[in-house]
């Protein structure tokens, strides 16, 4: 492994933990720094739609509305690289382990805790202002509370 796979194995890493930060502070317009535009969001193992950000993200708002907190906690990250073909920019492929409690307000005022747990599937391409994910596919493995 070089200096160069090592800053991008960072960059990536980075590039993750700013989708879910965005995410769990509800921080939304900082997706654009995630995603490409034409990027495909596939939420369908948990309901929901399959589209660019912009037809998604709207969905992502809107389902954790009724959440009064959520943290993502990222696991194992497994990264591979393709190199550049035909001047196209690199690109890479990470499957990263998640699990995200999500509290609740219960009838009776209590709180509760809901939890999904599973796997994103990101196909990333570098640009010149750093990597960006052209898809994500959320790949729900559980669920607990719901």
């Amino acid at each position: 492994m070089d200096l160069q796979e090592l800053s991008d194995r960072q960059e990536i890493t980075d590039l993750l933990t700013r989708y879910t930060r965005a995410v769990d502070t509800r921080s939304y317009d900082d997706l654009a720094a995630v995603f490409t535009a034409d990027a495909v969001l596939d939420y369908r193992a948990s309901g929901g739609p399959i589209g660019t950000p912009a037809e998604v993200v709207p969905w992502i708002e809107q389902g954790l509305a009724g959440f009064q907190r959520t943290q993502h906690i990222l696991g194992q990250l497994a990264i591979t690289f393709d190199g550049p073909v035909h001047d196209q920019p690199d690109r890479a492929h990470v499957t990263a382990y998640f699990t995200n409690p999500m509290v609740v307000i219960n009838p009776d005022g209590s709180e509760g805790l809901w939890e999904v747990g599973g796997y994103y599937h990101h196909d990333l391409v570098r640009l010149p202002d750093g990597w960006r994910s052209t898809k994500i596919v959320d790949d729900v493995q559980w669920t607990r509370g719901f």
